[in-house]
């Protein structure tokens, strides 16, 4: 977890309330967060990762001032336009194509609000940005940028600027290798042909994120009273709510929040937006949760002494709550309120006995059957890309997409286990044939009906990678299988585009259809760089153990 660092002094009068050591010490654990210690002016904790917005005095003072009951329920923030746009290039969404903007004024820094800033900032890249992979965040005094801005990409060797505490001008291609951040982060860029820059209405770049800021128009000084702030990344909502913590911060700094106006090649956004989310309160559901029964009255208290609002059976959510996406998550802040210390244990009424999984039972006989054979067994990750489950399977299955992935070799949920099998064998290619393999695992499909709009199935892959791989080795693979476990299967001819006409079969059990088996095509092999020919089935677990039930 990461561990923050607060002024106490900072701390007291932000939440309202001189509090002592020991009451310091008794009531900030009581939050959900763990302390560190105590000594002198300092405080130390960590911060669970789910709640960003505590990454700072600002933001802990706000919710730990709610939480005692000081200032309770939902904090409001003015956002007043600025005047001012960021425009948006087309040429960054092959880079980093999206980003979220502010402008903050009547700032009065010193070094103590200094140390803060950097504080926030830093933490925030580590944690909400994965390192800034996937955001970045720049802080510049707006006195030396002439707006408005830009945000563009372009060849790393035509910009020129001096990046951050370094003597010189170095290329954007230079400070991949020569400035420490550049070495630090270069790798975020790589194989990338054009970077991307922010720069001013003078065309003095600002920056080039994720790396670095300019000398010259990124260093924030005591005398610095209004900001010009940036989030960039490859999701808005991501990138719009790190605004948003940052922004609701320097407002408690005595900052005045002004908007800007995006103008991205598909529109305009204006940023920040404060407005708070709403959800309709479930008070049986959350409940049922906790074991309580609290009155709606009671549960929304309670919601208040975490910073939330409420109105009309709704409760509203702060724009710098990153962590809320579902109701369990509402009644998880309801426990902390109540106080986890008030609940009492009680003793089921139910006697039962632990025992292991019926299906992972037979799961594990599959497995040893398997291994029995000479067959090894892989492991590879549920997260995958639609080129390696269908363009290079020659399919086309509808595929269950992340909504913010951080790259796009893992941006949706396998489909099948085939192709992850294909990929094994394509990093190994130097090693020694025959490669004989399977993989148990799980596998996903979109469905309507399922409260998160996938459905997920156990299924096993096996493939045979040799000189004489074919369609009668894999078959005596799955008839092995089938005596193993007792169960007898009917097979058809079938056509699917990943295997070779007049060598793949459909295989059912009980009625039901449970697996491919076949030849791999030459062109599927072709597009996995293979030379040795695959024989192989996918088996759906999941409907094979219904029939064993």
């Amino acid at each position: 977890m990461p561990s923050i660092k607060l002024n106490k002094t900072v701390f007291n009068r932000l939440v309202g309330k001189e509090l002592s050591d020991a009451e310091l010490r008794e009531r900030i654990p009581m939050l959900g967060t763990d302390l560190e210690s105590v000594e002198g002016d300092e405080i130390n904790v960590e911060v669970f990762p789910n709640r960003p917005d505590m990454l700072s005095e600002q933001g802990f003072a706000r919710a730990f001032s709610s939480f005692i009951g000081v200032k309770k329920g939902l904090r409001k923030y003015a956002v007043v336009p600025s005047g001012s746009k960021v425009v948006i290039d087309r040429s960054v969404s092959d880079v980093r194509p999206f980003t979220a903007c502010a402008i903050v004024k009547n700032l009065k820094f010193n070094d103590e609000k200094i140390r803060e800033m950097i504080q926030i900032q830093e933490k925030l890249h580590v944690t909400f940005g994965r390192n800034r992979k996937k955001l970045a965040i720049g802080v510049y005094p707006l006195e030396h940028i002439k707006l408005p801005i830009r945000y563009f990409a372009e060849d790393p060797k035509k910009v020129k600027f001096q990046p951050l505490e370094f003597p010189r001008e170095l290329t954007g291609l230079q400070i991949i290798s020569q400035h420490p951040a550049g070495r630090e982060y270069g790798h975020l860029l790589e194989g990338k042909d054009r970077f991307p820059f922010f720069a001013d209405a003078n065309k003095e770049i600002l920056s080039m994120p994720p790396i670095i800021n300019s000398h010259r128009t990124g260093k924030v000084t005591g005398q610095t009273s209004e900001v010009f702030i940036e989030c960039s990344g490859f999701d808005f909502n991501t990138c719009n709510i790190c605004l948003n913590i940052i922004v609701t911060a320097l407002a408690d700094m005595g900052g005045k929040i002004c908007s800007m106006e995006l103008e991205f090649p598909d529109g305009k956004k204006t940023t920040p937006d404060l407005e708070p989310r709403r959800m309709k309160l479930d008070v049986p559901f959350v409940n049922k949760w906790l074991g309580l029964r609290l009155s709606e009255d009671q549960m929304t208290d309670l919601l208040s002494r975490m910073g939330y609002g409420f109105e009309m059976g709704f409760v509203l959510i702060p724009a710098y709550r990153a962590d809320i996406l579902h109701m369990v998550d509402l009644a998880e802040d309801v426990a902390i309120a109540y106080g986890y210390d008030k609940f009492e244990p009680e003793i089921p009424d139910v006697a039962t006995l632990g025992e292991e999984s019926p299906f992972e039972v037979f799961r594990r006989r599959i497995s040893d059957v398997l291994i029995g054979l000479g067959l090894i067994e892989t492991s590879t990750y549920n997260l995958t890309n639609s080129n390696d489950q269908n363009s290079k399977m020659g399919t086309d299955l509808k595929l269950a997409e992340l909504e913010s992935a951080v790259n796009t070799d893992y941006n949706v949920l396998r489909a099948w286990m085939l192709p992850c099998l294909m990929k094994v064998l394509h990093d190994n290619k130097g090693t020694e044939y025959p490669q004989n393999i399977f993989e148990i695992g799980n596998c996903f499909k979109l469905d309507a009906s399922s409260e998160t709009g996938v459905c997920e199935f156990a299924r096993i892959a096996v493939a045979l990678c040799g000189p004489d791989a074919d369609f009668t080795r894999i078959k005596q693979v799955l008839d092995v299988l089938a005596q193993a476990l007792d169960f007898k299967y009917e097979s058809k001819e079938v056509e699917h585009p990943s295997f070779i006409p007049g060598r793949v079969a459909r295989i059912s059990v009980g009625g039901l259809d449970v697996a491919y088996i076949g030849e791999l095509h030459p062109q599927v092999l072709a597009n996995w760089e293979l030379e040795m020919p695959v024989s192989c089935f996918e088996l759906n677990m999941t409907e094979l153990y219904k029939v064993f039930k």
